[in-house]
């Protein structure tokens, strides 16, 4: 099987790593599509794995050139929501007839609704998905939805460090023409590379259940630097969590997926990880550009689509993209 990892950050650095070290010689041939100063790491050292008893650097062919690294059977996409429009065209050209897109990122994805029942059902999402720009290059029928229960970090470029949890939900985002053949295939090779794979008859609950944990504790942490823990431990600020997940639990139950759970029992199992920064607080810490639009745009556009009122949600985004566009972390151009 011919893997492509597109992004090579975090958790593309986490799957190139479990792939390159845990797979024998041979089962799969591994590459990534990867550009400036990781691109350079990369060529220069191969891919750099923190572990516990060291670094251990894997071989792994790097190219910012599609057409170098030609067409694969899998291309995992692990890139920031903000990145995705421009690396598109770059995924789609590394497609072949067969070729699956596994996405692996956060919030909601652009192939969403394509294909799910219900009131959205066609929806395109302006907020993570301008003019279906994406939707056209990676249509549903040919993406695997993912979810990644792991976490690890990107301690400079070209490394990662794997922090804990093996979790990997996946399902066919639309209608496969292959019966679940290739579903099964990625499965199984990810099953082999340590991942705890979970399948998925509608991978899109588990997508928004876990946009449903981390729409306010990413935001909120980015806004305030505060950890989780010291946002929990916060009444008011805890309570307006709250407050922002009934609306989108609201929102869920109203297009077909309710979520049962309620706000604080969610808080109870965030709390259990301990005092940790969000992945948006790092990217903030770093001057790294914010997915907003894909953990609460998205959100509250689906909300103004279904009529629903978002007043905590709106007040959230709005607070937080103004701090962004205050740090250039957010694009400038005011929209609603």
């Amino acid at each position: 099987m011919k893997v492509c990892i597109v992004g090579l950050g975090a958790i593309g650095g986490l799957f190139a790593a479990r792939l390159g070290q845990r797979l024998p010689p041979g089962e799969v041939t591994l590459s990534a599509l990867a550009r400036g100063a990781t691109l350079a790491a990369v060529r220069q050292h191969g891919l750099r794995v923190h572990g516990p008893e060291g670094i251990t650097a894997i071989p792994l062919p790097a190219s910012d050139d599609p057409a170098a690294l030609g067409v694969q059977d899998l291309v995992i996409v692990a890139v920031k929501g903000p990145a995705l429009p421009a690396v598109a065209p770059a995924v789609a050209a590394l497609c072949g007839l067969h070729t699956r897109v596994l996405a692996a990122m956060n919030g909601v994805p652009w192939w969403f609704f394509e294909e799910l029942p219900g009131p959205c059902r066609g929806l395109v999402l302006q907020s993570v998905d301008p003019g279906a720009a994406v939707r056209a290059l990676l249509p549903a029928a040919r993406v695997l939805g993912g979810v990644v229960n792991a976490s690890a970090t990107a301690p400079a470029p070209g490394e990662v460090r794997p922090v804990m949890g093996q979790g990997l939900v996946i399902g066919e985002a639309g209608t496969a023409a292959d019966d679940g053949a290739s579903l099964q295939a990625v499965a199984t090779v990810l099953e082999r590379a340590g991942f705890d794979v979970t399948r998925s008859a509608q991978v899109q609950r588990e997508v928004w259940f876990k946009l449903w944990g981390n729409m306010t504790m990413n935001p909120v942490s980015a806004l305030t630097g505060a950890p989780c823990d010291r946002i929990l431990d916060d009444d008011l600020v805890r309570g307006f969590c709250s407050a922002v997940m009934r609306e989108a639990q609201a929102i869920g139950a109203a297009f077909g997926i309710p979520i049962d759970q309620a706000p604080e029992a969610r808080h109870a199992v965030t709390r259990k990880l301990g005092s940790f920064k969000t992945s948006m607080l790092q990217d903030a810490e770093a001057g790294r550009p914010l997915e907003l639009d894909a953990l609460l745009g998205a959100v509250r556009e689906i909300g103004a689509h279904l009529g629903q009122a978002t007043p905590n949600i709106d007040a959230l985004f709005g607070l937080v993209r103004l701090m962004a566009r205050q740090r250039g972390l957010y694009p400038a151009t005011l929209n609603s």
